[in-house]
């Protein structure tokens, strides 16, 4: 019936323009909220690193590397560990075993985010500073550089275990990604390469990796896109103070969602508010780029592909 094929077009096409205009509302609103702030810092406003409510002054140069500290950290650890898992469970994994491990690293990415802040605030914190970082101060005592990367109070919160949390809860995104997208791999180049007397690492290394690697790459932006964005869990564990004194990845720091989240309810119009917005729209833009840049890095992954 035409009829039912036009309908059909015009219902599709309209859902298109209303997620486009959805991502518009959100844009103009974020501006419009911030517009305060962007009027009395301008662009200063990512580099200020005062966030003073009592005397109305406010910077977002703490939030800004919190996120984007701990983000890094993040990726830093959950790209091997991700990437060792999807081997083992396409490469090594006897048959038996497959499955059930394959639903357990499925089964995290189903925790609640403040169940991972909570456990990482009561149990692994404390490990965190009794096991490691006590440790490490002892060693690295009076030893330039790295005696500032151990430095701060032996409490378990702070950039570090911020990080540490957000690994464990990217893990199962980029693993299961990586793990569909290797299976993906024609048997027949794996086999042919094992006939020719490859190990498992050059099976990996130069013919699964090169066949995959546009989805493995996208797997890690998930994963990177998820870490932005995590708010609970970062909120339990990074400390929530708003200072840049060290160096120090055991010192407690603030992220631009912990500051949304433990502010905005509180914020009155004004000055305040408005800066509590325009952070939002830091991560906003943030988050573009960093999905253009994906976008972006594909594309020519894609394109070295057709060459």
């Amino acid at each position: 019936m035409p009829w039912a094929d036009a309908l059909f077009a015009f219902v599709a096409q309209a859902c298109a323009w209303l997620t486009l205009a959805l991502l518009v509302g959100i844009i103009v609103s974020l501006i419009g909220g911030a517009m305060p702030a962007i009027r009395e810092y301008g662009l200063s406003f990512l580099w200020r690193s005062e966030w003073n409510p009592a005397e109305d002054r406010y910077g977002g140069l703490v939030m800004i590397y919190g996120t984007l500290m701990t983000s890094f950290i993040a990726l830093l650890i959950a790209v091997p560990v991700s990437f060792g898992i999807a081997l083992f469970l396409t490469e090594l994994s006897p048959s038996w075993l497959k499955r059930p491990l394959g639903i357990a690293v499925e089964l995290l990415a189903a925790v609640p985010s403040i169940v991972y802040g909570m456990w990482g605030l009561m149990v692994f914190g404390p490990i965190l500073a009794r096991f490691v970082q006590q440790p490490l101060q002892s060693v690295f005592a009076g030893v330039p550089v790295l005696s500032d990367l151990v430095s701060g109070p032996p409490v378990g919160i702070g950039i570090l275990s911020a990080s540490i949390i957000l690994a464990i809860m990217i893990i199962p995104f980029i693993a299961s990604v990586m793990r569909d997208v290797f299976e993906v791999t024609p048997p027949m180049l794996k086999e042919s390469a094992y006939g020719l007397g490859a190990t498992t690492w050059e099976v990996v290394w130069k013919v699964v990796m090169p066949y995959t690697k546009t989805g493995a790459v996208g797997g890690i932006m998930l994963g990177l896109g998820r870490a932005l964005g995590e708010t609970m869990a970062v909120t339990f564990v990074i400390g929530n103070m708003n200072q840049l004194n060290s160096v120090s990845l055991f010192e407690a720091a603030n992220s631009i969602t912990s500051a949304l989240a433990n502010e905005f309810a509180e914020a009155g119009e004004g000055l305040h508010q408005a800066s509590l917005i325009y952070l939002g729209l830091v991560l906003f833009f943030i988050t573009f780029v960093v999905l253009s840049l994906s976008k972006v890095l594909l594309a020519q992954l894609k394109k070295g592909e057709g060459r």
